[in-house]
Formats: structure tokens, sequence, C-alpha cells
């Protein structure tokens, strides 16, 4: 069974001075986040971005892939902290996302680091996000144990 998920964004005027706003997501988690050129590419003040968007979406998604890949060496997590960074860069071709770096932090009883770090690569590669910008996007994981 395939499940399906939506958004809704609208834009006014030109790229560098027009503005717009992601209106609608088909959870209602959230709406009407403002968006504009500039929230991409110098400070946010108080707006999103597509990279953004896709950071939070990377980190839930390596969050619960790890935690996946944890119950199955029965080392489940107590705690699991994920960052994710997305690079956005110009280069010659026009603007790119280059780059996301997973950071991790758990808390997980009886598992070694070299254990944590080995199933933290493994959460990378199978996380769904992930899949969607391999080959696109360098992928790099940073795995720490501790509380």
């Amino acid at each position: 069974m395939a499940i399906t998920r939506s958004a809704e964004a609208s834009w006014q005027g030109s790229l560098l001075e027009g503005s717009g706003s992601i209106d609608y997501v088909s959870s209602g988690a959230f709406s009407r986040l403002p968006v504009t050129w500039a929230s991409r590419t110098e400070e946010a003040n108080g707006r999103t971005s597509p990279e953004e968007l896709i950071a939070a979406a990377h980190a839930a998604c390596f969050s619960m892939a790890f935690s996946s890949q944890l119950a199955k060496n029965d080392t489940p997590a107590t705690k699991l902290t994920t960052k994710v960074t997305i690079t956005f860069e110009k280069r010659e071709a026009g603007w790119a996302i280059a780059r996301s770096d997973i950071s991790v932090q758990g808390d997980v009883p009886g598992i070694d680091e070299a254990t944590f770090k080995r199933l933290a690569e493994a959460a990378k590669d199978g996380c769904p996000v992930s899949g969607a910008l391999k080959g696109n996007v360098e992928l790099v994981v940073d795995a720490r144990l501790g509380a």
C-alpha cells in the first residue's frame, strides 16, 4: 500500500524581490511558513527555506532508521538526538544542495562505539530521505555515544 503526502506553496513576484509561503501540508502539522530567496541564501530572519525543510526531513528519517538498526541489534536507544545541516552553495551551473551532514548523539546502553558508528552508517544508507539525496548530495554522518 502506497502512502502519499502533499504540500502546497505559493509565490508572488520575482525571485529576488518576491516572497512566498508554504501554505498547506496534508498532515495539518504546520502551515503558512514564509519563504524568500534571501532566507535561502542569506539570514533566515524568521523565514524557512526548502533546504531547512529537507534538513528537518532528513533528521527525522535518519532518527527513525537508526532507531530501527539499534533495535535489530538488541541495543535499543534510550535517546537519540539528531541534527542535520544542509549546505546550499553557489556553483558554476547555479545554486545546489551540496551536502547533508548528519550529527547524532545517542544514549544506548550495552553498545560499544564501533558498533554504534557502524549502525549509524547503515541507518544513513537505509533512510529513504538519504536514498532520495544519494548520488546528488554528499552524505556524511558523525555518530557519538553519550547522553
